[in-house]
């Protein structure tokens, strides 16, 4: 089925937005050789009539969609699962063909990887590949119990799959205040660390919403600390930690400054930001990181897709 999908992609991409061979070969992370034989198999085998014969040409037309309405450098969305716990399986399927490609073909030095049942799943559907120049660091603090928000396993998993280096942050996700944070930070091991993690070359993260369907509000937040006081303060969602408002700022409260994970501004000047997320739960998150730029590479499903565009 990847290979069928990345046909349609490049089909669309050539006959329909009218981009050539070696544009769409920049864009897919395939060589413009792969490409011309892709546009060949797909009017021999039929995919490319007077219109697709296929059901994925609605998510090729809703990734031009989102690349155009929030300026993203590229967008893939899967089709949305009848069964909604299947949503993490699904994503993480097609952001593991995505990262395949982005790496065998851009061949970057380091990764930034957070935690979150996607990621969990995209370790699972990745091919195996040999890249031991590459070193893949935890971008954020996490928990110890749960392979979902394990920092320490979802970056060794990406590590073994690649056959590369890894290099972990050994951190909680929050401190327990601000000046706990502060005196932590403060430190020339943890100052280099976070130096190193806003020099990767690609930083692939899920998002989380402010409900008990999220990892983070039902396992990571400090105690006494609940989705309402967060809900209350304007929180549509987090990234790393930090917890953002509709329009993707950073929401006033101390929770903000007791995250292990790097700033905002820091965080935009990574090269490559992904973040694969979806279902109905992550819309207005996902819509408020699109929107603000704090990513440019958005891997989600067809539903909220069509949510994101409809929204205001």
């Amino acid at each position: 089925m990847e290979h069928r999908e990345l046909m349609v992609r490049a089909a669309w991409l050539y006959h329909v937005e009218g981009l050539t061979q070696q544009q769409i070969a920049e864009r897919m992370n395939v060589t413009r050789r792969r490409v011309n034989e892709i546009l060949s198999e797909a009017l021999e085998t039929g995919v490319v009539r007077i219109s697709f014969d296929s059901v994925l040409a609605e998510s090729v037309e809703l990734e031009a969609k989102l690349r155009q309405r929030f300026g993203l450098r590229d967008a893939v969305v899967v089709p949305s699962p009848s069964d909604p716990g299947l949503i993490h399986s699904v994503l993480g399927r097609g952001a593991a063909g995505f990262l395949g490609r982005l790496i065998q073909t851009q061949k970057p030095a380091s990764i930034g990887v957070g935690w979150g049942s996607t990621l969990r799943e995209t370790i699972h559907h990745m091919p195996s590949l040999n890249e031991p120049q590459i070193k893949v660091r935890s971008m954020m603090g996490g928990l110890t119990h749960g392979s979902e928000i394990n920092t320490f396993e979802i970056v060794r998993g990406f590590a073994q799959v690649l056959n590369a280096q890894c290099r972990y942050f050994a951190a909680p996700i929050y401190a327990e205040s601000a000046e706990s944070r502060d005196a932590i930070i403060s430190q020339a091991v943890f100052q280099q660390t976070f130096k190193q993690i806003c020099e990767v070359d690609v930083a692939y993260l899920s998002v989380g919403d402010v409900s008990q369907q999220s990892l983070q509000v039902r396992y990571g937040l400090p105690e006494g600390m609940s989705e309402k006081v967060l809900q209350k303060a304007g929180a549509v969602g987090d990234l790393m930690g930090r917890y953002l408002d509709a329009s993707g700022k950073e929401i006033d409260h101390p929770l903000n400054r007791q995250v292990l994970s790097p700033e905002m501004e820091d965080f935009r000047r990574i090269d490559c930001r992904i973040v694969a997320s979806g279902g109905a739960h992550k819309h207005r998150i996902l819509h408020a990181v699109a929107q603000s730029g704090l990513v440019n590479v958005l891997i989600t499903d067809a539903d909220s897709a069509r949510a994101m565009l409809a929204a205001r």
